[in-house]
């Protein structure tokens, strides 16, 4: 069983810690070295991911808050500046996805750097990152699943249940089951990364974004499922009844786009010339 400690780690005065900042912070700062070391390994400009990420972070930052704002706008039509509120909660990673895509490919052409593996050795901290930020809603005490007595149930206080599930104790760890996802996924993305060094010409360039769109997209479609504040549309949480789940819709998108673009970067490989020795 999970019981969250609170969201502050310490407050000393006006001074606070909390739990989700400390843990973004790491992901952060694990992503800039790990990123670093890979961009070396593909011989890409030196410098380049230190320059880049402050851009990334906060553009894709403000595009999860855009996102989730626009999907939610009917909680801010009477207090608009409130969509402005960020630390109080309310941020969805397909908007981050999005932002931090579109901020990439500015800054490469910017930079005059290739997109694909720019993004190859981004993906890797990308799937990292967010199973250590997950954590973040543990400690928080949202993003959780629906009720449960499976050994690893979560306790929710009642004060953060919603009223519909205000007589239930205890709910799926939808936290856990992302950030375990999203850590396999890490660890499959780096394995073929470091095949694909030795074995470039099998692995095209672009090729490990696509399987990072395909991989945490199947765990987002059936995690989202158990979810019990999900984004929707033509229905209200929890149960999204007569509409949709935005991240599943998304998710399901992504995956066909993973795919199309695996299959576009294998089809472009073979009609390159082989290269002859001489």
């Amino acid at each position: 069983m999970f019981t969250s400690p609170g969201p502050v780690l310490f407050q000393f005065g006006p001074l606070t810690l909390r739990w989700y900042g400390l843990l973004i912070a790491t992901a952060v700062l694990i992503g800039l070295n790990l990123s670093s070391r890979l961009a070396q390994t593909r011989k890409l400009e030196n410098g380049l991911i230190s320059d880049l990420l402050p851009l990334l972070v906060l553009f894709s930052v403000i595009g999860a808050r855009l996102y989730y704002v626009a999907f939610e706008w009917h909680n801010y039509t009477n207090q608009p500046m409130k969509a402005l509120a960020i630390w109080e909660g309310g941020i969805a990673i397909h908007g981050a996805l999005i932002a931090g895509t579109l901020t990439l490919l500015l800054f490469c052409r910017w930079r005059r750097q290739p997109f694909l593996d720019v993004l190859d050795v981004l993906v890797p901290s990308l799937a990292l990152g967010q199973a250590i930020g997950r954590w973040g809603n543990f400690f928080n005490s949202e993003a959780f699943g629906v009720p449960t007595e499976l050994p690893w149930k979560l306790f929710i206080p009642y004060a953060n249940r919603p009223v519909i599930y205000a007589d239930a104790e205890f709910f799926h760890p939808t936290f856990l089951y992302e950030s375990i996802w999203n850590l396999l996924l890490f660890v499959l993305l780096i394995a073929l990364f470091r095949w694909g060094c030795r074995e470039r010409n099998n692995l095209p360039s672009g090729s490990l974004s696509c399987i990072y769109l395909i991989g945490y997209s199947l765990g987002r479609v059936w995690i989202e499922g158990l979810r019990i504040d999900p984004l929707c549309v033509g229905a209200l949480p929890p149960a999204c009844e007569g509409g949709l789940r935005i991240a599943q819709l998304m998710s399901a998108m992504l995956m066909v786009l993973g795919a199309l673009g695996l299959w576009w970067l294998k089809r472009r490989q073979r009609e390159l010339p082989t290269p002859t020795s001489s």
